[in-house]
């Protein structure tokens, strides 16, 4: 059976060539019920080629034959304000693509595609879509803008320009793939492609993304990305369930709420320590612990 590369690593290192394009065009075109055409790929903080950058997302940025901006991020590891962040992308990539001085008519639709590999929050689905729409409070009817074209005026509906988001939530896929969205899932999940399908981008991820097909020193490289995100991952895991084991454990003794809070705080306390002797970056504790940069550097 053949053996493909994973979708995280491709996005940072082979499906920025032209000639993969079909790969990220067939998720999105899946996701959007449309059909999606790249025109390029802009410049994000994902491309990145070094052996340490294992804690950065992943950021693809597209547009698409529409003029609109299309983000696609996959977050191996969990962080604490996930949905403020990818909040933040959005509105920094409108802002990026509008020069100072153009008129608002020049602002593009962003879709932001999540694909998450933790627990973000509970839900029993896969799959999560949302959009800012402005709804009559009394009415329940949608408000329909007018807006001005080159050549008259036109009507368009806050859907036509506010941002989509996608989340995708990997490890929540527990089925037999039998639809479009569902093989792009179990490939996300589990490296699985039909040898006889038609699902857009699919057939051409069977052609350019198996392992086999690169070079040695590529092999290796993939190989130590992934046992990084395993090693990484399982310290992530250890560190959590050794921090709320020890919060539950001083709650108890003192046997009041505020002891509980202060076990929990002792143990994000113990944690920084402890990944702070392991020289992970600042900003990765800070955000697994809730402490400060300064708190951190003070340990």
């Amino acid at each position: 059976m053949d053996k493909y590369i994973r979708f995280d690593w491709a996005a940072k290192r082979m499906l920025r060539d032209k000639a993969n394009y079909g790969v990220l065009e067939g998720l999105m075109t899946v996701l959007l019920d449309e059909k999606v055409t790249i025109v390029e790929l802009l410049e994000s903080e994902g491309n990145q080629d070094a052996d340490d950058d294992k804690f950065n997302r992943v950021d693809i940025k597209a547009k698409n034959s529409k003029g609109e901006i299309i983000l696609v991020e996959i977050q191996q590891t969990r962080e604490l304000h996930y949905l403020q962040r990818i909040l933040y992308g959005v509105a920094k990539a409108i802002t990026e693509h509008i020069k100072l001085g153009n008129k608002y008519d020049q602002v593009k639709k962003v879709y932001s595609i999540s694909i998450v590999y933790f627990d973000l929050g509970k839900g029993a689905d896969y799959l999560y879509h949302g959009q800012n729409k402005l709804v009559g409070v009394h009415t329940k009817d949608q408000l329909v803008i007018n807006t001005r074209t080159k050549d008259a005026i036109g009507m368009v509906s806050s859907t036509d320009i506010f941002p989509e988001y996608y989340i995708i939530r990997v490890n929540e896929f527990n089925k037999v793939a039998t639809t479009p969205l569902e093989e792009w899932l179990d490939y996300l999940k589990d490296g699985n492609i039909r040898e006889d399908t038609t699902t857009p981008g699919l057939a051409e991820a069977r052609e350019r993304l198996r392992y086999m097909q690169m070079s040695d020193a590529e092999r290796r490289a993939y190989d130590r990305h992934i046992d990084n995100i395993m090693v990484e991952n399982d310290i992530l895991e250890t560190k959590v369930i050794e921090g709320l084991e020890q919060g539950r454990a001083e709650g108890r003794a003192e046997g009041r709420a505020e002891g509980l809070t202060e076990g929990v705080a002792k143990a994000n306390r113990d944690n920084a320590r402890r990944m702070k002797a392991d020289n992970m970056p600042v900003d990765l504790i800070a955000k697994y612990t809730g402490l400060t940069p300064g708190e951190i550097e003070a340990l």
